[in-house]
């Protein structure tokens, strides 16, 4: 039986990849892997073989690399994300009744994008280059990155720790933080 368009479009987004057709493409996360990735090898390599060290060290790290960052963002499902986010957001103690799901999606989504693209590392490490980052990610939201930093973080801490408590219950925000 072969598949009409319609069948093709009506069906759940697979991630394909673009050239063999496999599910769970991620590239994103490959990108985001394979520059960090290379830019720390070649770094490392470039300080002990030189110039031609550097190339190599990031040819072998973001290719290492690419690995790790699609392993990541493949750990990571948005429409997953999105759903639960809509769902729980009015529950958060940060929860400001005047705004809507509209005004908190692109927070959860920049937490937990931002999330694989900081990997290994923790929220505090990186909240500063966040910051700098909410206007550009922000879209139509009306939060400031004082509010936004608070779903940002949930979002992120549901993703790097899916099997305990959000963030909202280790302390990350306190009932005072509520709005």
């Amino acid at each position: 039986m072969s598949s009409t368009r319609r069948d093709l479009t009506d069906a759940p987004d697979r991630n394909t990849d673009p050239i063999s057709g496999e599910p769970g493409a991620h590239p994103v996360g490959v990108g985001i892997g394979t520059a960090v990735g290379g830019a720390a090898a070649g770094a490392a390599a470039g300080s002990v073989a030189g110039p031609v060290g550097t190339v190599a060290g990031a040819v072998i790290g973001g290719a290492v690399g690419g690995l790790a960052g699609k392993g990541i963002a493949e750990a990571i499902d948005p429409t997953t994300e999105d759903a639960y986010w809509r769902e729980h957001h009015v529950s958060r103690p940060y929860f400001d009744k005047s705004m809507t799901y509209d005004d908190y999606r692109p927070a959860y989504q920049y937490g937990w994008e931002s999330r694989s693209r900081y990997a290994g590392r923790k929220f505090d490490e990186v909240e500063s280059d966040m910051e700098r980052g909410w206007e550009s990610a922000k879209a139509r939201s009306r939060l400031t990155w004082d509010r936004a930093k608070l779903a940002t973080r949930d979002a992120w801490d549901r993703i790097a720790h899916p099997t305990t408590a959000s963030s909202m219950s280790q302390g990350h925000c306190t009932p005072d933080m509520k709005r």
